[in-house]
């Protein structure tokens, strides 16, 4: 008789990785991939306002294309979870 509370888990292997780093992987893959296109279209498009005098067009249209590309890559994202 074992004196060991978890005598039926003696069996079984742990997790490869920990489920908080999983989760924070998770977290971090999605925060690219709404940051980068936004934040990095915008100033795309900041730039090519100061250098064509077009303000703030194409600092909008940064914003717009960005956002809906962030859109896409988490939708793309969410759909490999699923699979």
């Amino acid at each position: 008789m074992s004196t060991s509370p978890n005598h039926s888990d003696e069996n079984q292997t742990p997790p490869e990785k920990s489920t908080v780093i999983l989760l924070l992987g998770d977290i971090g893959d999605t925060t690219w991939r709404m940051f980068v296109p936004t934040v990095g279209l915008t100033v795309l498009g900041l730039l090519a306002d100061r250098e064509f005098n077009t303000t703030p067009w194409l600092m909008v249209t940064g914003i717009i294309v960005g956002s809906l590309l962030a859109g896409l890559l988490v939708r793309r994202q969410l759909k490999k979870v699923k699979e």
